[in-house]
C-alpha cells in the first residue's frame, strides 16, 4: 500500500509539472512534453458520422509522439511519430495518411486510416 501511494503520489506531481509548463504560447514542435486543448471544428466519418463545430482536441506529446483525443466520443488518433521541430507532416505515418498541421496557436488535421477519417480546424 505504502508503495502505491508513493507511484500515485509521483504521478500526481508529474502530471501537475507537465500541465503546468505548457503555456498557450508553447509550440508543441519545440518542446519533448506537451499537453494542450485546441478547440473548434471536428469530424469523424467512419462507423460513425460526428460533426461538431465547438468540438476540442486534446494534443499530447512525449517526445517525437504525439496523441490527439478527440471531444465528442471521437476515436484517438494515437502513436503519430513526428520529429522534433517539425509541425506537422503531410503523407503516411503509423498508418495515418492525410496531414497534421500544428503551431502554438492552430492546430489543422485531415487523416484517414483504414476507412476512417478525422478532421479539425482548431485554435488555442
Amino acid at each position: 500500500m505504502k508503495q502505491l501511494l508513493k507511484f500515485l503520489s509521483l504521478m500526481l506531481i508529474a502530471g501537475t509539472v507537465v500541465l503546468a509548463s505548457c503555456s498557450k504560447n508553447d509550440n508543441p514542435a519545440d518542446n519533448d512534453l506537451f499537453a494542450g486543448t485546441y478547440k473548434g471544428n471536428v469530424s469523424y466519418h467512419g462507423d460513425k458520422d460526428v460533426t461538431n463545430s465547438n468540438g476540442s482536441v486534446f494534443v499530447t506529446k512525449v517526445g517525437d509522439r504525439y496523441d490527439f483525443k478527440f471531444s465528442d466520443n471521437i476515436p484517438t488518433i494515437s502513436n503519430v511519430q513526428i520529429s522534433k521541430g517539425d509541425q506537422g507532416y503531410i503523407g503516411t505515418v503509423n498508418g495515418y495518411t492525410g496531414f497534421i498541421r500544428f503551431n502554438a496557436n492552430n492546430l489543422n488535421i485531415a487523416v484517414a486510416k483504414d476507412g476512417n477519417t478525422w478532421s479539425a480546424d482548431c485554435n488555442r
